[in-house]
């Protein structure tokens, strides 16, 4: 098998709690290949139970990339993903490695397998400020002029996206529709999707996991160390246990919420990734899920040959 993985990328996702990271960890074994990161909350140093980052010792059974990047409070958008993980997809090509894309963030895997563009254009506070004295009908009125494209596609009454659009024209002299053309990358990718019929019984197991694996604790130590209104801990997870410890819900709530907000998310990611055909499905409750992907790729990349 390896000699056809000579320049390509598999990208493994789904929904949460359908066992990417220990499913990628037994790829790259077999393959000698790197796991990159493809989850937004795994670059942020300090929140490990409740992302369920893979731990220290399942980061020695394989190389994990694009974990652990930054400190809490800073901040991290798409475009900052794409400019580390695209250096390192390269990187392990020219080594003859195929990596390995895990996670369940979809935009961050879009931004790759699409080659999304992002204006790399800093927020503007004062004309921003300027903007919104004009009131919404105006500048969407004037996002039609200066963009017809893009005021199509955002709603009338979507004042965020209409002064980035705004904002991004008035600085750059250039229409975000035209920076946001995708530039999809020439080598071959094969994508695979993990999903269960079991969701709800895996994702209130791993709740109870984390749970005893000291959750609170780090919460805690979160949030005495970045203060309790830092942005992170009204994630999932995290905002739940925050309202624990205000006593706004009870030790019998705290995992009922957690598990409730998280089959939502879970929804919400699994009809995301269901929209994309060019996803093969191996179902996260079979015993040879291994072999089947083992499968895929062999099929995949031999075609190539």
């Amino acid at each position: 098998m390896e000699s056809h993985l000579k320049s390509g990328l598999i990208v493994l996702c789904g929904p949460t709690a359908t066992g990417k990271s220990s499913l990628a960890i037994a790829i790259a074994q077999q393959l000698d290949s790197p796991i990159l990161s493809a989850d937004s909350r795994l670059i942020y140093r300090g929140f490990d139970i409740g992302t369920a980052k893979p731990t220290a010792t399942e980061q020695q059974l394989a190389p994990h990339y694009l974990i652990d990047l930054c400190d809490p409070r800073q901040g991290f958008t798409v475009g900052d993903y794409q400019d580390q993980a695209v250096p390192l997809i390269q990187q392990f090509q020219a080594q003859s490695q195929i990596p390995l894309l895990v996670g369940g963030t979809g935009l961050y895997i879009k931004a790759i397998v699409n080659g999304l563009r992002f204006p790399r254009i800093a927020p503007q506070p004062t004309l921003r400020s300027q903007l919104q004295r004009l009131g919404q009908p105006l500048c969407h009125a004037l996002l039609q002029r200066v963009d017809p494209v893009a005021a199509e596609r955002i709603h009338a009454n979507d004042r965020v996206r209409t002064l980035r659009a705004l904002e991004v024209f008035y600085v750059s002299g250039d229409r975000l529709t035209d920076l946001q053309q995708e530039q999809p990358p020439t080598y071959p990718i094969l994508q695979i999707g993990l999903d269960s019929d079991h969701l709800e019984e895996r994702i209130r197991q791993r709740t109870m996991q984390m749970l005893a694996a000291g959750f609170i604790t780090e919460v805690k130590q979160l949030g005495d160390r970045y203060g309790w209104d830092l942005p992170l801990l009204n994630t999932l997870g995290y905002r739940q246990v925050c309202a624990y410890l205000r006593g706004e819900l009870t030790e019998t709530d705290l995992p009922e919420q957690i598990i409730l907000q998280t089959r939502q998310y879970a929804k919400q990611q699994r009809t995301w990734f269901r929209s994309n055909p060019s996803i093969h499905w191996i179902d996260a409750d079979a015993s040879d899920r291994l072999d089947l992907a083992l499968q895929l790729i062999e099929g995949f990349f031999t075609t190539l040959s």
